[in-house]
């Protein structure tokens, strides 16, 4: 596990003083408490600083977002885990890369996970003690969601913290038709503690009004930043295709991301079955991992692709993509299907958008605004698998899809404008500036 302070990184230059240490208990193998230093004081106080607390996940928007308040001369303590570590984590002077959480891994016993877990908790609460900065943002809560939007978000109020949340997802649980009156509760006390809310579409800022009561003065919309992490080389696009066992000539379509009802992919079969036995030719790839507590209902999908006739024509990767293989998937597909039947805002569609590739989506949420009719992919309607055939069938007959390889370069450089992290960071940086004088 690495652990770095800004003392370190800066080390050749002259100190005046440090933060206060919290307690001399050693809380992991390699991590003491007399390392858990706030970083930002051994820079000076220049510039204002911030606690960036990833949640040890979702590395391409965290470091999205880094690297746009970085380039706006802002100091950032990075809390994060071995899965959001990146080598440019370490090149800034302006960046602490906290490794808080270590390591995450899946395939261990339930013991090991429990004290890892534990032992993270116990260096957050060592860290925000003793921490400089006056703003805690939070992209994403921990393992324990109502002990984060509750007691830890006392807690950070207690020591004097400015906080502020990134709602990626109003109200995660209702979207997974998995609700309950502890959840409601949880999440009302964290939005009314938090002193701003980002979110990404005006329609999530009126239901954080509607079912939560947040005002409007404390809420800011922006834009979800242009997934632009994930390695990219130069393999092309037949390339890709042979390594994947699809042919250069094949129409191919491409699922992406964690499996789970609301991603509609029920009704994304059907649509494939529908123009695959007309055309041989066609493709589907369905890569992802299984959201956990969902394996039922991948079994279902399971029993209806064996049940159809077009068994030989889906390849499936039902694992994590690492990120050096992501470039793969999204440069043999021809254009990515989001058949979602309920969400807010999708990272994914902005991931192909970052290779070019096109996206046939379902209108829920905002994916209608995220998408150019003809010039970056097309709508259908939700849960509507022959709406879905149709404009597959539309799509692959469009110059847009004859034209695919001029075309990935307008799209890419269409999404890097609408969805610029420096417009995000701007907007960021305004809210930090405006709570620091209050």
């Amino acid at each position: 596990m690495r652990y770095e302070t800004r003392a370190q990184i800066a080390k050749t230059s002259t100190v005046a003083s440090l933060s206060p240490r919290c307690g001399a208990t050693s809380l992991s193998s390699g991590v003491n408490a007399d390392s858990l230093v706030s970083p930002s004081s051994a820079v000076g106080p220049q510039l204002p600083s911030v606690a960036l607390l990833t949640g040890g996940d979702d590395k391409p928007y965290a470091l999205g977002l880094a690297s746009a308040l970085v380039a706006q001369g802002m100091f950032l303590d990075f809390i994060g885990s071995d899965t959001v570590d990146a080598p440019e984590l370490h090149r800034s002077p302006l960046i602490a890369f906290l490794n808080l959480r270590g390591d995450q891994r899946e395939n261990v016993s339930f013991t090991r996970k429990a004290l890892r877990v534990l032992a993270y908790y116990g260096r957050l609460v060592c860290y925000a003690a003793t921490a400089k900065p006056k703003i805690f943002h939070i992209l994403w809560n921990n393992k324990f969601e109502v002990l984060d939007r509750t007691l830890l978000m006392l807690y950070y109020k207690f020591l004097g913290k400015k906080i502020v949340l990134t709602a990626h997802n109003v109200n995660m649980r209702k979207r997974d038709a998995s609700d309950s009156f502890l959840n409601r509760f949880s999440l009302r006390i964290q939005y009314r503690l938090c002193d701003h809310v980002f979110v990404h579409t005006e329609r999530m800022k009126r239901e954080l009004s509607t079912d939560f009561g947040v005002p409007e003065s404390k809420m800011s919309v922006i834009p979800f930043g242009i997934n632009n992490t994930s390695p990219t080389t130069g393999i092309t696009s037949r390339d890709a295709k042979q390594r994947l066992g699809v042919s250069a000539r094949d129409k191919t379509t491409l699922f992406f991301g964690q499996i789970a009802p609301y991603k509609g992919l029920e009704y994304l079969i059907d649509a494939f079955s529908d123009v695959a036995k007309r055309d041989e030719s066609y493709r589907l790839i369905i890569a992802g991992k299984v959201k956990k507590g969902h394996a039922d209902y991948w079994d279902e999908i399971q029993q209806k692709i064996a049940a159809g006739e077009i068994r030989n024509q889906i390849i499936e990767r039902i694992e994590h993509i690492p990120d050096e293989e992501v470039e793969l998937y999204f440069k043999a597909g021809d254009v990515l299907i989001v058949p979602y039947t309920h969400i807010f805002q999708s990272g994914v569609p902005f991931l192909a958008y970052s290779f070019g590739l096109p996206v046939i989506a379902t209108d829920v949420g905002s994916l209608r605004q995220d998408i150019v009719e003809g010039r970056t992919g097309s709508i259908c309607q939700p849960q509507d698998s022959s709406d879905l055939a149709r404009v597959i069938g539309q799509y692959f007959d469009s110059e847009l899809f004859h034209n695919l390889e001029s075309r990935r370069a307008e799209i890419k450089a269409y999404a890097n404008e609408q969805y610029s992290w420096s417009k995000v960071g701007a907007i960021t940086i305004a809210v930090y500036s405006e709570l620091l004088r209050t």
